[in-house]
């Protein structure tokens, strides 16, 4: 199988505790793989570790089978990785539209100035109004980032990875802090990156219903390390699962 995404033996400590413990695993284009675990267990030190805002003790992070594992998150955005982080990470003094603009603008490579290329290059414009259509955000093109509601900022975050297109999704508790009328907004734009089939998409999620839906796979990590993959019945079943996230004590 040919993987877009892979880490082999990806490792970090600190000081002596050891907070992903050499996990190799691979990702394929088309699939969604739900990352589940404990509180502590290590997953978003995993996400912080391929997006490149830490530096691994050792391993390995491969994007297209190339070495990326010494680049820069900033790099590795480039390349093709888009992360959305549990807080969100917007641009606060900008304009909704501003944000998707700018995406929009870095995706096809023409720098982060505003004003300067836009008069020009009619079809971003077009591009960016269509991004914050599917987001049901257009009435508040024109509201400052900062000034939005939790759950519409975290609607504009997935806007931004959705303008930027990048190869790897990671969506790191997309739905943290969001009303229950909120979620299903969200959960239908990682449902229509998942249609598409030719994203990878990764997902740190508690809800397990949402996990049980989305899903293609799931990884649990456990104290650093890997401790199940496979199908989502399968790997929800399991006594490692039931005893480590779910806190379910099961009998021998």
């Amino acid at each position: 199988m040919t993987f877009a995404l892979e880490t082999r033996e990806l490792t970090i400590r600190f000081g002596g505790h050891v907070a992903v413990d050499a996990v190799s695993c691979g990702f394929a284009p088309g699939t969604l793989t739900a990352i589940v675990g404990p509180n502590g267990a290590g997953k978003t030190t995993y996400f912080n570790l391929i997006s490149g805002q830490l530096k691994a003790t050792a391993g390995q992070v491969l994007l297209h089978g190339q070495d990326i594992s010494g680049l820069s998150a900033p790099q590795r955005s480039h390349r093709g990785i888009g992360r959305a982080f549990q807080l969100t990470n917007l641009f606060p003094n900008l304009s909704v539209l501003e944000n998707i603009r700018l995406a929009v603008q870095s995706r096809a490579g023409l720098g982060h100035n505003l004003w300067s290329v836009w008069s020009s290059h009619r079809e971003l414009i077009g591009h960016a109004e269509e991004v914050l259509e599917t987001l049901a955000l257009t009435g508040k093109r024109g509201t400052a980032a900062a000034a939005l509601p939790h759950g519409d900022q975290r609607k504009l975050e997935v806007g931004i990875l959705m303008a930027l297109d990048p190869d790897v999704f990671m969506f790191d508790e997309p739905t943290a802090g969001m009303s229950v009328d909120e979620v299903p907004v969200i959960l239908d734009l990682i449902r229509k990156l998942k249609f598409r089939q030719d994203k990878t998409i990764l997902l740190v999620e508690h809800k397990m219903d949402v996990v049980r839906e989305l899903s293609d796979r799931i990884i649990v990590l456990h104290n650093g390390a890997l401790v199940a993959d496979g199908a989502p019945a399968e790997v929800i079943a399991s006594p490692i699962v039931q005893e480590a996230y779910l806190g379910v004590e099961v009998k021998a």
